[in-house]
């Protein structure tokens, strides 16, 4: 196999593998899984941030298999706790989610059940655990573990605070002798100490992976045209899951309509529509009906589909820890996926007005103005950082990893647009960048960014006629670059300090006291090149994915996990993932001991589904040959 893995357990180490080889089909456990899962059996309580696809869930949901216990899952949405319940009842583990949409009767036959010792896990949303009678309840079932995972919601320093997890907080008093085991995908030392302080941890294991995901390739690219950039990502990933982040409403209806057009089937989901059609496109993505969904931020978090291939950018998402969110949606099976995003600095100036705009409003009614504005200036900060991210030329694995407070132990990482040769320096920079502030000082600095562009350009528009512009010596003289690639450029001179932009609605650019060096040919300067038209390179991780693999095969057995799941009712991935459908494809196993050798494949599912994948791998090899049991003892 191409992963690593902890290979020495600890006291409960035999049991712990072979629950986790019976239910999961796992034979080996992931970097600090078994830690923290000795850290849940001992009853200690623990911090745990694992990147999203790192195996969390896996700590919380086996101790309870282990032990034969009943432990509580703090979840923050219906969707995620359905998804994960699904995933659980399918391999044979006892799971109930407990949440506002049951009835009743249904509330009631489930506490019934839990009396009775029928569950091994239960989710609750934070407000369904503060409830009144709830905890009461819990403690006469006894309840060891109480995890909390997306425990960053709990920190206002993180970047998706939520008001009810604060209130998990009084978790220590209202159980008492129950430990607490948090869990996030992304969290700065700052938001770990803060989750820490919130819950009162007390000598907890805090336990802190790589932020790395060297299976997803990060692209930057400057957004040109959005429709067709948007376009080509996808056709780039046929039959693959695609998610797009927009920055509105709109945008998200825009680009899906704009697909549709194209004959994608895609669709679009934000906070506008109603409940029952956000479930409806939610399921239709998770039940692999749709590959394509436009979304605002408000799409993902409830999201379990593992072989998601692609996130795309339409917009800078406002923050660094939202972009590794965001993109973490990808690969979360571990094989290769690919995140871009189309970047303008038009969305920097949406976020600072929307962010100014918010702050302005809540000060009207705020009881602690400093406090809030304290807020609004992390807000700010967070920005800049995913700017300097977005406009930079440095290694972008690199770049988050060591945003979030760790070292990258690479030069390069052969999965991103900088280390691939996607990303280069602009050939004369120094020249480029003194006819732009030659530009800009022909214009006497009273106009904004496209103005100048244009006038750079060439262009021949009303506003260059009326202020005769088109007279100047400057313009034309980028007349071989792009409108939107001179922008960039502007921009770039911008964040290097050589200009500066005014605040305000309509910004304007001017010169500053850096400026004369610069037009005065006194220092050298360094310019990326807009890197839109860069040819692409395929990663090692993507090209290793597929050594081996019969895709046609591969492609039959997802066929068949599809027609299974309908007949089920379920996600496709609650079947098999990807990664385990892609090492049958490799391997091509005979029989039922065979297939169990392949990761992913537990006991229940063995029985279940095993003799339908065997029945089909035995037609292809009719039809194709190729071989059976090919170095299944390799994997």
């Amino acid at each position: 196999m191409s992963e690593s893995f902890d290979t020495e357990v600890g006291a409960n180490g035999a049991e712990i593998l072979e629950v986790l080889s019976r239910y999961w089909g796992f034979r080996e456990l992931r970097p600090l899984q078994q830690e923290a899962i000795e850290a849940n059996l001992e009853g200690r309580d623990s911090l745990l941030v694992l990147p999203t696809g790192g195996g969390k869930s896996l700590t919380y949901q086996l101790p309870a298999m282990v032990r034969s216990s009943l432990d509580v899952v703090i979840s923050p949405l219906v969707a995620l706790m359905k998804d994960q319940v699904d995933a659980l009842t399918t391999s044979g583990i006892p799971a109930v989610a407990y949440q506002g949409g049951l009835t009743a009767t249904e509330r009631r036959r489930i506490r019934e059940e839990l009396a009775d010792g029928r569950y091994r896990l239960l989710f609750l949303s934070p407000e369904m655990l503060l409830g009144s009678s709830m905890p009461g309840f819990l403690r006469t079932l006894g309840v060891r573990t109480v995890a909390i995972d997306e425990a960053h919601c709990i920190s206002q320093w993180g970047h998706d605070f939520r008001p009810e997890y604060r209130q998990l907080s009084g978790l220590r008093d209202l159980l008492p002798g129950t430990a607490l085991h948090a869990c996030t995908a992304t969290a700065t030392p700052r938001v770990r100490e803060d989750i820490l302080h919130q819950l009162q941890l007390r000598d907890p294991q805090v336990l802190v992976g790589s932020f790395d995901r060297p299976n997803l390739t990060y692209r930057i690219r400057a957004r040109e045209q959005r429709k067709q950039q948007i376009l080509e990502e996808v056709r780039r990933h046929p039959g693959g899951a695609v998610i797009i982040y927009a920055l509105s409403r709109r945008d998200t209806e825009q680009i899906a309509e704009g697909l549709r057009e194209q004959g994608v089937s895609a669709a679009f989901y934000h906070a506008g529509l109603s409940r029952e059609d956000r479930d409806e496109v939610q399921e239709a993505f998770t039940r692999e009906h749709i590959d394509v969904v436009v979304a605002t931020v408000a799409f993902g978090m409830g999201i379990d589909r593992s072989n998601v291939r692609a996130v795309v950018h339409a917009a800078m998402p406002r923050s660094i820890e939202h972009y590794q969110q965001e993109t973490g949606r990808a690969g979360r099976d571990g094989d290769p996926a690919e995140c871009v995003l189309l970047h303008s600095y038009a969305d920097v100036e949406r976020w600072r007005a929307l962010s100014e705009r918010s702050f302005n409003e809540a000060m009207g009614s705020s009881e602690d103005p400093a406090a809030l504005e304290q807020a609004y200036r992390s807000q700010l900060r967070l920005l800049e950082d995913m700017n300097a991210l977005a406009t930079g030329a440095t290694c972008r694995h690199r770049a988050l990893v060591e945003y979030f407070g760790q070292a990258y132990p690479h030069e390069r990482c052969g999965a991103c647009d900088v280390c691939l040769g996607e990303v280069d320096l602009l050939e004369d920079s120094t020249t480029v960048g003194r006819k732009v502030l030659s530009c800009v000082a022909r214009v006497e600095g009273r106009f904004g960014v496209q103005h100048v562009a244009d006038v750079l350009c060439g262009s021949d528009t009303e506003m260059i006629r009326r202020c005769r512009h088109h007279e100047l010596s400057t313009h034309g003289l980028l007349k071989d670059l792009s409108r939107s690639a001179v922008s960039n450029l502007v921009h770039q001179l911008i964040e290097q300090g050589w200009l500066t932009r005014t605040p305000g609605d309509r910004p304007i650019v001017q010169l500053n006291d850096r400026s004369g060096a610069l037009l005065r040919g006194e220092v050298e300067i360094s310019l990326l090149r807009p890197p839109s038209g860069r040819a692409r390179r395929t990663s090692a991780a993507e090209e290793a994915s597929w050594t081996d693999v019969d895709r046609g095969l591969f492609e039959s057995l997802r066929s068949l996990r599809k027609r299974i799941a309908d007949e089920i009712g379920k996600p496709p991935y609650v079947v098999f993932p990807d990664t385990t459908l892609r090492a049958m494809a490799r391997h091509r196993p005979s029989t039922k001991d065979t297939l169990s050798l392949i990761r992913g494949v537990g006991d229940k599912k063995l029985r279940t589904y095993g003799p339908r994948f065997l029945a089909a791998m035995d037609d292809w090899d009719r039809e194709h040959g190729g071989g059976r049991d090919l170095e299944l003892a390799a994997s």
